[in-house]
């Protein structure tokens, strides 16, 4: 009887999760022509205005949707813009305060495709940040126009260094040394857990493991976890680097300059799928 009560139990609440995550994604998709035509009110382009009642049922809907699916980036980025303002401000304030961080708030570089020189990154040396984060693409496959443009959060700059943390994420990866499978992704949200005090990032940092199996479970908490969060605490704020301007510096260098240490173990690209 139980076990069947648990099971009806269990179907009822993927039901209801389902429910929510739909309507709150239809809502999302279907009424921003509505927010752009009716409240934009010319804060950048793609801004949609909404209140602190939309923004919880996005957050809401956004965060069911991600723990289903990690690899939903559009659901990620929804809970990331409505959850982070407190964060976000934090994380802007720390780039006015550093000059080299101010000069990227002045200037906005964008890291997309159409900026990127890949012959120039191609002929750099190995061991350079600007060859390993070419090599950290095409071994994972991934490209940084991938990352989807900010529309929720209601200031221009914070918007702006929202849009930035997204750019920069897989710069990250190549600054820790991890790939994309599931353990790396989750390396990498402790290290931004505990370096932007994004909620998002909390959220996946806390919920992250709960998809890993034993053995990789067993490495997140006895090397990789600690080593992830040491070194998000302490590092120099990774949004302060004009990245465009290190392509050339080596990797080990702007580790050190960082405060980043290197990671404990090497993860291999290869087993993107198995995990």
């Amino acid at each position: 009887m139980w076990p069947r009560v648990g099971q009806q139990f269990l179907w009822l609440n993927q039901r209801y999760c389902s429910l929510i995550t739909k309507v709150c994604v239809k809502q999302l998709h279907s009424s921003s022509s509505v927010f752009t035509y009716s409240c934009y009110d010319g804060l950048y382009p793609g801004h949609i205005a909404t209140t602190p009642i939309q923004k919880a049922l996005l957050a809401v809907g956004s965060g069911v949707a991600a723990l289903q699916n990690p690899y939903r980036h559009d659901m990620v980025a929804v809970l990331g813009e409505t959850t982070g303002h407190p964060a976000l401000i934090n994380l802007r304030d720390r780039m006015r305060n550093d000059p080299e961080g101010y000069t990227v708030l002045i200037e906005r570089p964008k890291i997309r495709l159409s900026t990127l020189d890949l012959t120039k990154l191609a002929s750099l040396p190995d061991g350079s940040f600007g060859r390993e984060y070419l090599r950290f693409l095409e071994d994972n496959r991934v490209t940084p126009d991938s990352r989807v443009d900010v529309k929720f959060v209601d200031n221009e700059e914070l918007a702006y260094v929202m849009q930035r943390y997204r750019e920069v994420h897989d710069l990250l990866h190549t600054l820790l040394g991890m790939p994309t499978n599931m353990l790396g992704e989750v390396a990498v949200k402790w290290f931004e857990a505990a370096q932007t005090g994004l909620p998002m990032c909390v959220l996946a940092a806390m919920l992250g493991p709960v998809r890993l199996n034993a053995s990789r479970l067993q490495t997140l908490f006895t090397s990789l976890g600690l080593w992830a969060l040491q070194n998000g605490w302490r590092a120099r704020c990774v949004l302060s680097i004009f990245y465009e301007r290190r392509w050339e510096q080596s990797l080990a260098d702007l580790r050190e300059e960082l405060n980043i240490e290197p990671p404990p173990l090497i993860l291999s690209a290869l087993n993107k799928r198995k995990i």
